[in-house]
């Protein structure tokens, strides 16, 4: 499994040759502009929400890729109504797609689209591939709902928005490796915007008092599981 941080909270996984987008939200952001969306591959789009600064892409990369749209019943809907593929889902709910067992968890956030109307609720992503899972958590505040994951599944990866003020924060976020059981951390959703600015060693350092690997991947980079 290879995963590459796109920036904010964009992910791109793949999966024996199977190609993942999550949450694109690319051409808007500043500090990656040096990423060319038109030559981003995609058989699916997973979409947490429905934020402008989670879809802002989707479209764009859905006609180019002929991707399937993964969310919610009410993101799917609205994805679908416009002409594109979908896949709709919710809260608890598993599906087996040809990359791995996708479960759509829960999240504590908002989630409307950019003209205000409703997007169903906020969640998250626990991916179980062959060889790999990984837990995508989307926004979110530290809920105990993730104490219900390692009961179920070991996680290899939590990728986890470190943020603050919109989401979880660093001390949050290693509270929620406590609870999902995994000491290996992507941070994502961070330094997009003022509000969620960190400072990174800082970050790290915490992390590395309480025994667990926070990585912070330059956008574009990637990591392989």
């Amino acid at each position: 499994m290879k995963i590459t941080f796109y920036g904010h909270a964009s992910l791109g996984i793949e999966v024996d040759g199977v190609h993942i987008l999550v949450d694109p939200f690319i051409s808007g952001n500043e500090n990656a502009k040096h990423i060319d969306i038109s030559t981003l591959k995609a058989d699916y789009i997973l979409l947490t929400h429905a934020h402008q600064d989670h879809i802002l892409d989707v479209e764009t990369i859905a006609k180019n890729t002929d991707a399937v749209i993964v969310s919610n019943f009410e993101i799917v809907t609205h994805f679908q109504n416009k002409g594109f593929e979908g896949h709709p889902m919710n809260h608890g709910g598993t599906w087996d797609f040809e990359f791995g067992e996708v479960k759509y968890v829960n999240a504590i956030h908002t989630s409307s689209f950019p003209d205000g109307s409703y997007g169903g609720q906020p969640g998250g992503f626990v991916i179980e591939g062959e060889h790999k899972n990984i837990y995508i958590a989307g926004d979110t505040a530290l809920t105990m709902d993730m104490k219900l994951i390692p009961l179920r599944t070991k996680l290899d990866l939590a990728i986890l928005p470190i943020g603050d003020n919109f989401t979880m924060g660093v001390d949050d976020a290693i509270l929620a490796s406590d609870f999902v059981q995994c000491d290996k951390v992507l941070g994502y959703h961070y330094d997009t915007f003022g509000y969620i600015e960190i400072d990174h060693e800082v970050a790290k350092r915490k992390f590395f008092e309480k025994d667990k690997d926070l990585m912070l991947l330059e956008i574009g980079e990637s990591l392989e599981l």
